[in-house]
């Protein structure tokens, strides 16, 4: 090994890793509550003892050179190595404590909170850093080893994993309450076809799913308008601008205060698996381990929570 880099402090990798994230030394002087130019004096400090620059300016825009990839993938893993100790060593202590970091697909977003909440009961101690993107980005940062575990459906093939499946995710259809659609009391998924659909961008997971399940029922849609994201996709439903195929866990609420309705298609709902995933081989820390410990045992839970999300409405009781 080079002398040299044992001359770097966490101080300077935690620096560092500001600047890559933000792509941004001013913005990360902001988030290190530092100065530019002490910003600047501590990448130049470690670019000495890397011997290779880490940023370049290409314009006016920041850009990390191939040594920046290979330090920062050292870096996660040496500050994952120093949460679990701290982790270890509130575990020897007799009390579960740290951060879990999660990154999770847009529409997991609903009930992910609740379900830690749950964990969270029995591990008072613990914290939630919660990443909610995109399943294109939740892929990049598997590779990139960002995260203790994301939460995903459809876990690439292709890619050294591990994975717990752990509840439904069902994809249902979705329409205003005023739609010609809703008048019906059975329908087929070609029923659909001549209507405007709404579809997440590219990278979605959701959208993957579907357009797989249109191809393999040969179901064309002809119409189609892209939109950025599943709340805005919601919104734009209720405003009948067309109709959309939605995890049921994502507008369980508006299913049950009637904003949308359920549309009753046969070949609905398309069932993939929420899944927690990590890569193979990765070593986890103690609160990753209890997270995944918990959701594998504690089954009858996790299925009570999700009927929250069923989209019906809660009983209510009334005295005599």
């Amino acid at each position: 090994m080079r002398k040299t880099l044992l001359r770097m402090t966490l101080r300077q990798l935690q620096v560092f890793r500001a600047v890559f994230e933000t792509r941004s030394y001013s913005r990360a002087a902001e988030e290190m509550a530092l100065t530019q130019p002490a910003v600047s004096l501590q990448i130049r400090q470690l670019e000495e003892l890397v011997g290779q620059p880490l940023f370049e300016y290409v314009g006016k825009k920041l850009y990390v050179t191939d040594a920046a990839e290979a330090l920062m993938r050292a870096s996660s893993d040496i500050f994952q190595r120093l949460a679990s100790l701290d982790m270890q060593l509130s575990d020897l202590q007799g009390s579960l404590q740290g951060q879990l970091n999660l990154a999770v697909e847009s529409s997991a977003k609903y009930f992910v909170p609740h379900l830690f909440a749950a964990f969270r009961d029995q591990h008072p101690d613990v914290s939630l850093q919660l990443v909610v993107t995109n399943r294109a980005q939740v892929i990049k940062r598997l590779s990139d080893n960002r995260d203790d575990l994301v939460i995903m459906s459809l876990v690439p093939q292709d890619m050294a994993l591990e994975f717990l499946p752990f509840l439904n995710n069902p994809i249902v259809a979705v329409a205003p309450p005023h739609h010609p659609l809703c008048n019906a009391a059975k329908l087929a998924l070609k029923d659909l076809e001549s209507y405007t659909l709404l579809v997440r961008e590219a990278g979605s997971g959701t959208r993957k799913a579907c357009e797989e399940y249109f191809q393999q029922k040969r179901a064309h849609f002809a119409q189609t308008m892209e939109v950025a994201s599943l709340d805005a996709q919601k919104e734009c439903v209720v405003a009948d601008l067309g109709i959309a195929l939605i995890p049921r866990h994502a507008v369980s609420l508006e299913l049950a205060t009637g904003l949308l309705r359920e549309l009753p298609v046969e070949e609905l709902p398309l069932y993939r698996s929420w899944c927690a995933v990590h890569a193979k081989g990765k070593r986890l820390s103690p609160v990753a381990q209890a997270f995944l410990s918990f959701i594998r045992e504690e089954r009858a839970q996790i299925s009570a929570l999700s009927h929250r999300f069923s989209g019906a409405l809660p009983l209510t009781t009334t005295g005599s």
